[in-house]
């Protein structure tokens, strides 16, 4: 008889012993929080992109056209290239080059219009206080359209981590405000969601034709012409941060 007990109350301890654990985490925690904070930040852009086109076209030579074309365009090419600065990561390169044939309907039948060919030059620069000066020359020599004028930032990351812990520090706050209001604290985070993203400006600009008019109509060479107005604006980057933390 005595032996049977002996055995029954060492049972009774080994299946004991997880429900006593649990008690004691349950003891330790008593629920989570929620908490997130936005941090944002203006700064001035620091890099600018353009892309500038060049057309040309000749009514019977689809070679003449894209002759043209090349000379304006290595003209650009090389007027540019030598007023960046690729060791601080400018850069300039050719993109979308296209030469077709356009034509013209009149009742009903295609007639062939022109040969046209186009090239786009693409700048790459940090000297955002260059680029209407370089808008301006490549016009002059030649250039028909401004396609496209992005302004970026290049430390984006730097920007994001002095956010980030911003927003971490004040999401914390937030967190123990909380808790303590109901008579509890922050023992530790359960799980972090960050996110960090940049708005891109849209650029005022505007881009003068009065000197390609002029030439067409023979004024002066010399005669005073505004030059193209940029605006780069602001760049505007957000973080956020979002956290579950373990309440006792």
């Amino acid at each position: 008889m005595k032996k049977l007990l002996i055995v029954l109350s060492l049972g009774v301890i080994i299946t004991s012993m997880p429900l006593t654990a649990l008690s004691v985490d349950t003891a330790i925690t008593k629920g989570t929080v929620n908490a997130s904070y936005s941090a944002e930040k203006e700064v001035s852009p620091d890099t600018v992109e353009v892309s500038i086109a060049v057309k040309t076209s000749d009514k019977k030579s689809m070679q003449i056209a894209s002759s043209k074309n090349k000379e304006i365009s290595n003209n650009i090419y090389e007027y540019l290239k030598n007023n960046i600065n690729p060791a601080n990561g400018d850069y300039i390169k050719t993109s979308n080059y296209n030469a077709s044939p356009i034509y013209r309907y009149d009742n009903g039948k295609q007639y062939l219009d022109r040969y046209e060919v186009s090239n786009n030059v693409v700048i790459h620069t940090k000297s955002i206080d260059k680029i209407a000066n370089l808008i301006d020359k490549s016009l002059e020599m030649g250039a028909t359209n401004v396609n496209s004028l992005n302004f970026s930032l290049s430390q984006k990351d730097n920007e994001c981590t002095e956010l980030l812990a911003k927003a971490a520090t004040q999401m914390k706050k937030r967190a123990n405000v909380v808790a303590t209001a109901l008579n509890s604290s922050v023992t530790g985070v359960k799980d972090i969601h960050t996110s960090c993203s940049v708005n891109q400006p849209s650029p005022r600009y505007g881009f003068t034709r009065n000197m390609l008019m002029a030439k067409s109509v023979g004024a002066a060479e010399d005669a005073a012409i505004p030059t193209t107005s940029i605006e780069s604006g602001t760049i505007k980057v957000y973080a956020t941060v979002d956290g579950t933390f373990y309440l006792k």
